[in-house]
């Protein structure tokens, strides 16, 4: 009988909390309706012209020979600008977090581990591209506290011919004209995001799944804000920044509910014309309903084993690709699995995560270590059922000292033991762990890792959103690997349909008595008035 009743409980917790969000709903007050989409449209639509003219400007009238001599000119003019800008994680790698068990620490690209190419630091020379500054070697020989290695122009280039080097620590490509990019500088667009956030990973969509390159000028299908055809909004439309602290946070860096970007900032939490459909709002994010595929133009990595990496083709690195050009393999990172079109997987998500950080032992190496767990379930009260990709990876690891293995990868020449330079698995994790300060063991084994990368991106139009039987069915429902609560239509409990029939036996009779009970009643008062 407790067995029972503890089965029961979810399934009552459920029904007691739609009729509680119908009540509400019901008592909300109706003087704020969501704002009009032609309103929205309109807002955002407008063209953003510069108010300035930064051609006319003396101090730019000249050729610059160093990256640095632009950003001198910059903070010349807008003097106070560069401590805001070395107040960012776009500039710092990290930033304070409260992490669950640890307190509050520094969290970031320093010290996190990734199922990608495994750590940024080791490896700036490369990464590096994508950083807010200049000449980053390595995050400890770095010096933060330089205003002049700002990179004023990858955020600000309005000539869209602005670009990173290869292997340069972040130096611009010896094919920029500075003069010309900093004579052009203006508000961030798609453009100046997209250039790192599209090809993080070392590719077009390989990280995000609903970041790449398509999203330069989508059209409607493809994403409702963005497109050309459409709002036309921008990155920072969204990703409101005040003091160049830009709103929105990467959970694959972050920990905590804080600087979020969210729907509800435009739409309102009850955006809807049906009440319906805004009693889900409660415990499910409008991601779920709104982005129904991902990866819709451009193909996303799904899987990547790395313990295939190092085969030669006669003694030389060499790669193969499918039929739509996605590299399926290459000697330096292994064996990759892409997929395009994909339906999300499903969690229960509080808007906060636990990391896995260079350095933690790995409790149960049978089962796959998760990177950045999301924080959730149904009886949390903030969580929400939100649409992921997990990225798959089987990746290095110390089976001695029982942790993820950062390799040393990049490096300028063969011999520093850089595995994609000498192919060398134990060299390379040994310079890579001692450069962390972390033991290694001389022994490596490879373990399979999960990631998770929340879907904000390509929202379908309202047309294509998600309909109610995706998910209230018994076949194939998309929240099938929820299982902690009760949904109807998905659902069956024996005990609860016995339930509900016996209840509905007892209304009919409840009814039914009642009714009769009135005949009788008023029969003999009829009788008793004839008298």
């Amino acid at each position: 009988m407790v067995k029972h009743m503890k089965q029961a409980i979810p399934i009552l917790a459920t029904i007691a909390l739609v009729v509680a969000v119908a009540a509400v709903s019901a008592l909300a007050p109706k003087d704020l309706p969501p704002q009009p989409l032609a309103e929205l449209k309109e807002q955002y639509a407008k063209k953003q012209t510069p108010s300035v003219d930064h051609s006319k400007f003396p101090q730019l009238q000249r050729a610059f020979t160093r990256p640095q001599e632009v950003t001198e000119a910059c903070i010349g003019c807008h003097n106070g600008r560069h401590i805001e800008v070395m107040r960012s994680n776009h500039w710092n790698w990290e930033r304070e977090e409260y992490v669950k068990e640890r307190g509050v620490m520094y969290l970031g690209k320093r010290n996190t581990v990734n199922n990608f190419c495994l750590s940024a630091a080791g490896n700036e020379l490369a990464c590096a591209k994508c950083h807010a500054g200049y000449g980053m070697q390595s995050v400890k020989t770095f010096n933060f506290s330089d205003p002049r290695n700002i990179d004023c122009l990858v955020c600000h280039d309005g000539t869209a011919t602005y670009a990173k080097g290869q292997n340069m620590g972040g130096a611009p490509a010896p094919t920029v004209n500075l003069t010309k990019v900093a004579q052009s500088v203006g508000r961030p667009t798609r453009n100046n995001c997209g250039v790192c956030h599209f090809y993080g990973g070392g590719g077009n969509n390989v990280k995000h799944a609903d970041l790449e390159e398509s999203m330069f000028e989508p059209t409607r299908e493809v994403d409702v804000h963005m497109a050309v055809d459409g709002a036309n909004m921008q990155c920072v439309d969204c990703h409101i920044t005040k003091k160049h602290n830009i709103r929105g946070q990467l959970y694959s860096l972050s920990s905590m509910n804080r600087n979020r970007v969210t729907c509800e900032q435009c739409h309102t939490g009850t955006p809807h014309e049906d009440d319906l459909l805004n009693e889900h709002t409660l415990k499910v994010a409008c991601q779920t309903c709104h982005i129904p595929i991902y990866a819709k133009v451009n193909a996303t990595k799904t899987y990547w084993d790395w313990s295939t990496a190092g085969k030669l083709g006669d003694g030389k690195p060499y790669e193969e690709k499918d039929a739509e050009g996605n590299i399926v393999y290459t000697s330096m990172k292994g064996t990759f699995r892409w997929g395009k079109s994909l339906k999300p997987e499903y969690v229960w998500f509080n808007g906060t995560a636990e990391h896995y950080l260079l350095g933690d032992k790995v409790a149960d190496p049978t089962k796959p270590v998760i990177l950045n767990q999301f924080n959730g379930s149904y009886v949390d009260l903030d969580a929400k059922i939100f649409p992921v990709k997990v990225m798959r990876t089987r990746q290095v690891f110390d089976p001695v000292n029982q942790m993820l293995v950062a390799l040393k990868l990049f490096a300028p020449k063969p011999g520093e033991g850089a595995f994609w330079k000498d192919f060398e698995w134990v060299r390379a994790a040994e310079v890579g762990m001692k450069e962390r300060g972390l033991p290694f063991s001389g022994q490596i084994a490879f373990i399979e890792t999960q990631a998770y990368w929340p879907l904000n991106h390509m929202v379908s139009p309202k047309e294509k959103a998600l309909r109610c039987t995706e998910c209230h069915t018994r076949q194939n429902s998309r929240i099938a690997s929820l299982r902690d609560f009760y949904i109807p239509g998905r659902d069956y409990s024996p005990k609860v349909e016995s339930l509900g029939k016996w209840l509905l036996i007892l209304t009919l009779f409840a009814v039914a008595g009642h009714g009769g009970l009135r005949i009788v009643v008023s029969i003999r008062r009829r009788a008793g008035g004839k008298r």
